[in-house]
């Protein structure tokens, strides 16, 4: 149940109770039990509920209730129990008795677990009072009457007096507890309020069994003190109850004086109450009241008295503890002025000025005034503030009285032992209070600021030890020079420098010759008052100095120029070595890429000026890589360094060369008028780099370069010359090696379309705008398909259907062909598989799917293909991979292993376009291939040139020795097909048989050729 449900609940419950026992007479002894019952399960469950750390006290809680219940159930049974049982009654009573102590127990306990064991002398006093006083009440309206109406002493009649003690025992208990010091948790004002309503019922019941009345009002409070008694348990405050809590210093508050002095009216008020009929005896009683209220309202004034002391030694311990650590002046009077706030009430206007002594002596009134300060020392005195210095006294002009504190310190070391004077003005009724407490916060803040003085003179006493000590082991020189630019001064550090000392020479004599009129211009400047920046000069030696020169001629310790110089000969070689290797290549030696992107720009900033033309050439090595992975690195870096003297040495002086990266190169030729300029140098270095280049170890290696070139003509920025020669590059290294290309506009249109193809086809891969073609592989000798290709088409959304041919040069290149590839393995499969569960097994045809070299690749390749054969359900002889002829002749012996892996497994290997490659026949021997395709260039010429004839009949013949299956592709002719059979070839494809279809019209094909 929720934490707010289950006391609802029980509330609800516990009063519909209270109702049924005011209505029903009858039913009071099954109330009580099931009110007493109902409060224990609803402690054991904010047992469970809230865990406290300690259960005792709730557990005995739990008994007492349950005895209560029990006990006043017993106590007030029907006759009917009764009779039977007439010691019932007597069973009731020590029931509720129990009761009665193991609730004082309870509180006992929680007394102690809240305090920790802790004694408060305080409060059990007040405890004691309050309870003596009701106790009087008792005695005077409840037991007194009761034993004078008994007689002696019975069984009912010790019931009745021990449930008042009882009553009364629990009352002092539960005083106790509420005035321990802390935050009292709700818990514990729950059961509280349940115990007084137990003791206002348990009185009503006894002064209704005098004086006559209704009883059952009177038994509502042992159910009140069940439902508050489970409230508490319920709540989650009851933790708090048992567990010990710090307790705050201990101060009486006016409700504790009021509940105290309620409690000692007491006695008063029944002595008033019974002595009304006899009045000499009333006015004694009303004088000893008045008298005893004065006493109180004495000890009041004494405890407020008492509260604000404390408070203003709070203020000054805080103000004590902010002076310590306070290092400035200002610091010393936020201080003070927190302090004052502090001891003042905060509803008080006040002001605080705290005026601190000034090193010149003080004059006329004002030293009159220090002398009286002086032999005050630190006593606080009332001064009107009209008579405080105007200075101070306009900010104290809204209070007509003000204290006036010297701060005296008269064992003070040296100086002056007035240190300042404290003002602070409040109304005048607030001041004579404030006077030893400002007495106090003033000597205090004397010795801080006192204290702050030595510790900034030690400060300064360290510091130029601290600096001389700089001065004189500092590796920097320093200088004073007099008017005449005479050395008066030179730090020991110059002896090192000058190799002796300088001191009584001319500055000249220090600094090389070229550099003297230099030096006496900025000599001249910095006593004309410029501020001059440092500048190196030349000295003896071969020196290189930085000089600072700043001009002191006014402070009377210098009297000159301080000219500071430090050696800086081998950081500026440094600072050389450094700009050169962020400019230019560490192994060549020439200009790197932000360099020659810096001479361009200013290049054709003068270009612009004078119309001459700029060229960008871009050179980039053809197979260095074969170089660096063949001969090593060592050698790939010989080749790289003789290339960059080769390319310089084509070079004219005003231009630049470069190199980018890698084996990538750049020159930048200026200052020209003719574009053909550019393309003449470039022959100059495509000859150059034509002579071979001798190696370590006897070799000899040639460098073969590709270089694209660009002209201003065709670009004003660098960044378009860049783009274009880049371009241009590509473009050479298309046409083949040992070559040169000039940018054109519609190459730069051709690689726009390739990109946006390369876009779009980046998407339809994402969205699968793809889908897939079947052309049949049939059998010559009777034109039946016994398997198809499967051919991928890219559904474009606006051009239609695009071939391949368009976009799977794009796809290698840019990496697309692989999920590509995976898309085509993956639906090829699965429709193989819908056609085999429709054809009978012995016409069953076989997929084959082309397979790019970028797939093999990518790791895994061959389990992604037996996965997609498991996934789909096919046998692994119903798939053919063709593969490109380029494969026999590279050295790709990975994707050969991964083929060999994938023949053992059932699937088919081919080798596609054969004879584009010119390959050779003997490679098919050394691979794992199954069957041969006959590129479609060797068909078209059959019929018309007998060479071709007789070379298709070779591989025929070839192939068929070696075990391999030919299909012959392209075939568009009946001549074409019936001479192929004749040459013995079993199957060809063509647009003969039919042209690419979709799936459902190839099964179409194949279920028509079965109903023939």
């Amino acid at each position: 149940m929720p934490t707010r449900k289950a006391p609802i609940a029980f509330g609800g419950w516990m009063c519909l109770l209270g109702l049924l026992f005011l209505l029903m007479p009858a039913a009071h002894v099954p109330v009580r039990i099931a009110a007493g019952v109902s409060a224990a399960a609803a402690i054991a469950a904010g047992l469970r509920r809230n865990r406290p750390h300690d259960r005792i006290g709730w557990h005995l809680l739990m008994v007492a209730v349950v005895l209560s219940a029990l006990g006043t159930a017993a106590f007030g049974a029907p006759d009917w129990a009764t009779g039977p049982v007439p010691e019932l009654g007597v069973f009731g009573t020590v029931l509720i008795i129990a009761a009665y102590g193991l609730l004082a127990a309870v509180l006992l306990i929680f007394i102690r677990r809240r305090t920790g064991g802790a004694r408060d002398r305080a409060a059990l006093l007040d405890a004691l009072t309050v309870t003596s006083g009701v106790t009087l009440l008792a005695w005077t309206f409840v037991l007194g009457p009761r034993l004078q109406d008994g007689g002696t002493l019975h069984g009912s009649m010790l019931a009745a007096i021990a449930f008042p003690v009882g009553d009364l025992l629990c009352l002092g208990v539960l005083t106790r507890l509420l005035t321990a010091a802390g935050r009292k948790p709700a818990s514990a004002g729950l059961l509280g309020a349940g115990l007084v309503a137990m003791l206002i019922g348990d009185v009503g019941y006894e002064l209704m069994l005098l004086n006559g009345g209704t009883l059952a009002l009177a038994g509502l409070g042992r159910l009140a003190l069940y439902a508050a008694a489970g409230l508490a348990a319920l709540h989650p405050s009851m933790n708090e109850l048992s567990r010990p809590m710090p307790a705050p210093p201990i101060e009486t508050s006016r409700a504790r004086l009021v509940l105290l002095g309620c409690a000692s009216m007491i006695a008063p008020a029944i002595l008033l109450a019974k002595m009304y009929s006899e009045p000499s005896r009333t006015i004694v009683a009303a004088l000893s009241a008045v008298t005893f209220l004065l006493v109180l309202v004495r000890m009041a004034d004494i405890m407020s008295s008492h509260r604000l002391a404390l408070a203003r030694e709070r203020a000054l311990r805080q103000a004590s503890a902010a002076l310590v650590s306070a290092s400035d002046a200002e610091q010393v009077i936020v201080a003070v002025r927190t302090a004052v706030d502090d001891l003042l009430p905060a509803d008080v206007p006040h002001g605080v000025v705290l005026g601190l002594a000034i090193a010149e002596p003080p004059s006329g009134d004002a030293a009159a005034q220090a002398a009286a300060d002086r032999q005050a020392g630190t006593a606080a005195r009332l001064v009107p503030t009209r008579d405080i210095d105007w200075a101070v006294g306009v900010r104290l002009t809204h209070f007509h009285m003000a204290l006036r504190c010297p701060l005296v310190l008269r064992d003070r070391p040296t100086g002056d032992p007035l240190v300042g004077v404290l003002h602070v003005g409040a109304p005048t009724w607030a001041l004579p209070g404030l006077q030893r407490s400002i007495e106090v916060l003033a000597g205090q803040a004397a010795l801080a600021i006192e204290r702050i003085g030595l510790n900034q003179e030690v400060v300064r006493r360290n510091s130029e030890v601290y600096f001389r000590t700089l001065v004189q082991n500092t590796s920097d020189v320093i200088l004073i020079v007099d008017e005449a630019d005479r050395i008066r001064y030179a730090s020991p550090s110059a002896r090192a420098v000058f190799g002796a000392d300088p001191t009584n020479f001319g500055l000249t004599q220090v600094i090389a010759t070229e550099d003297h009129q230099r030096l006496m211009s900025v000599l001249s400047a910095v006593r004309a008052g410029a501020s001059v920046p440092r500048e190196d000069f030349r000295a003896i030696k071969d020196l290189l100095l930085e000089m600072d020169c700043r001009d002191l001629r006014a402070d009377r310790t210098v009297a000159g120029l301080v000219i500071t110089l430090r050696d800086v000969t081998e950081r500026r070689r440094l600072e050389r070595e450094l700009t050169h290797q962020a400019f230019h290549d560490g192994l060549t030696g020439l200009a790197n890429r932000v360099l020659f992107a810096d001479r361009l720009q200013h290049a054709l900033a003068r270009a612009a000026r004078d119309g001459s033309v700029v060229g960008v050439l871009f050179i980039d090595l053809d197979d260095f890589k074969i170089v660096n992975d063949t001969l090593g690195h060592a050698v790939g870096d010989q080749l790289l360094i003789a290339v960059a003297e080769r390319i310089s040495g084509a070079l004219r002086a005003d231009d630049t060369a470069a190199r980018l990266g890698g084996d990538e190169f750049a020159c930048l030729i200026e200052n020209v008028w003719d574009p053909n300029a550019v393309e003449d140098t470039a022959q100059r270095i495509l000859t150059a780099l034509g002579e071979p280049v001798p190696a370590d170890g006897g070799q000899t290696l040639y460098a073969v370069a590709s270089i694209g070139i660009t002209t201003t003509p065709e670009a004003d920025t660098a960044d378009e010359l860049l783009r274009q020669a880049d371009l241009a590059l590509y473009v050479a290294k298309g046409a083949g090696k040992n070559q040169w290309r000039r940018y054109q506009k519609h190459l730069h249109d051709a690689m726009v379309q390739r990109l946006e193809l390369r876009s779009a086809l980046d998407h339809a891969v994402n969205e699968g705008h793809f889908l897939l073609q079947y052309q049949p592989i049939v059998d010559l000798t009777n034109d039946e398909p016994v398997g198809f290709e499967a051919l991928v088409r890219w559904q474009h959304p606006s051009q239609g259907v695009i071939a391949p041919a368009s976009f799977i040069e794009v796809a290698e290149e840019s990496g697309l062909i692989v999920p590509i590839g995976r898309w085509v393995l993956d639906q090829a499969l699965h429709t193989v598989a819908q056609w085999r569960r429709v054809l009978p097994r012995v016409r069953q045809p076989y997929v084959s799917v082309n397979v790019s070299v970028r797939q093999f690749r990518e790791s895994g390749f061959v389990d992604q293909v037996l996965q997609s054969l498991e996934y789909a359900g096919v046998p692994p002889h119903a798939l053919m991979l063709e593969i490109t002829e380029t494969l026999l002749v590279g050295d790709h012996e990975t994707i050969w292993q991964d083929l060999a892996a994938l023949r053992e497994h059932g699937v088919r290997v081919a080798i596609d376009d054969f004879g584009t490659g010119y390959s050779s026949l003997g490679y098919l021997r050394q691979r794992p291939i199954d069957v041969v395709k006959i590129d479609k260039m060797f068909i078209d010429g059959m019929v018309e040139s007998e060479q071709q004839l007789a070379l298709v009949d070779g591989i025929i013949s070839l192939a068929q020795s070696q075990g391999l299956t030919v299909i012959a592709e392209g075939i568009e002719d009946p001549e074409h097909r019936d001479l192929l059979a004749r040459l013995g070839c079993p199957l060809g494809q063509g647009f003969l048989f039919s042209s690419p279809v979709d799936g459902t019209a190839a099964i179409g094909q194949m279920t028509s050729l079965l109903a023939a």
